[in-house]
């Protein structure tokens, strides 16, 4: 990770859909996408984001991205925040397939990222199903304080974790078969959770070791307010899925 820059970091940031979807608001989707641009922009990414493209507008930006020179950068980082279901997250207007936007980035499609690290992101709904919460006895429940303005809606579709090919890292908001949580005013638990460990040890630790800590913290939260009374008390757990070959810092670079 020795290169000129850190990499390009895209943003793709859904909150409405086009009626005729039938998907609800993705509210508290805006404090995610602030909180991401601030703390990939501190660990030195050139951060772009997109607000609610339609699918074709966000193929033209991956496509453009794919086709680009990353032949200074360490890496590539993408993110999505949208509902999702199946092998598909969710444009504005239409699914589009997560390997469709991963294969863009293989090395047979995009030589300057050969041997680079490619994160993806994805903080998408991804089940019908609830985690029983089993409390450790060492683990204090904090969140009783949240003023009740912050209600916590659950994305009820499914994401299936995928392979993606050599140097991929694909990191998902919740396990497979159960329900990512995002709160109205906060956003959502894994976004929230991830920022505050870049913040304290994106220069420092190795990221999937961070993604660890991350998938710790997020498990010890539990639902407090939520209009689904059947999520009340029901936990998430955080996944990813390394095919990366060496160590992934990102390291302070020199000025």
């Amino acid at each position: 990770m020795d290169h000129k820059r850190r990499g390009i970091a895209l943003i793709f940031n859904h909150e409405r859909f086009f009626w005729h979807l039938m998907l609800p608001e993705r509210r508290g989707t805006s404090a995610d996408r602030d909180n991401l641009r601030r703390r990939f922009s501190e660990l030195g990414f050139e951060v772009k984001c997109f607000n609610d493209l339609k699918a074709e507008e966000l193929l033209l930006k991956i496509h453009e991205a794919s086709t680009a020179s990353h032949t200074d950068a360490d890496c590539f980082l993408c993110v999505f925040l949208s509902h999702g279901e199946g092998n598909h997250i969710y444009a504005y207007d239409a699914k589009i397939e997560i390997q469709t936007l991963t294969g863009l980035f293989k090395g047979d499609k995009c030589q300057s990222l050969v041997g680079k690290p490619k994160i993806f992101i994805i903080q998408a709904c991804r089940g019908d199903q609830h985690d029983v919460p089993v409390i450790p006895l060492d683990v204090v429940d904090h969140r009783t304080d949240q003023p009740e303005a912050n209600i916590t809606e659950v994305d009820a579709a499914s994401v299936h974790t995928l392979p993606a090919g050599a140097d991929f890292l694909m990191c998902y908001s919740v396990a497979e078969g159960y329900y990512s949580h995002r709160e109205t005013v906060n956003g959502s638990w894994y976004i929230q959770d991830l920022c505050e460990m870049l913040g304290k040890f994106g220069s420092s630790l190795e990221f999937t070791e961070l993604l660890t800590l991350v998938n710790r913290k997020v498990s010890q939260r539990r639902v407090d307010f939520c209009k689904d009374l059947n999520a009340i008390g029901k936990k998430q757990v955080p996944c990813f899925a390394s095919m990366l070959t060496k160590k992934l810092h990102f390291f302070p670079k020199s000025k």
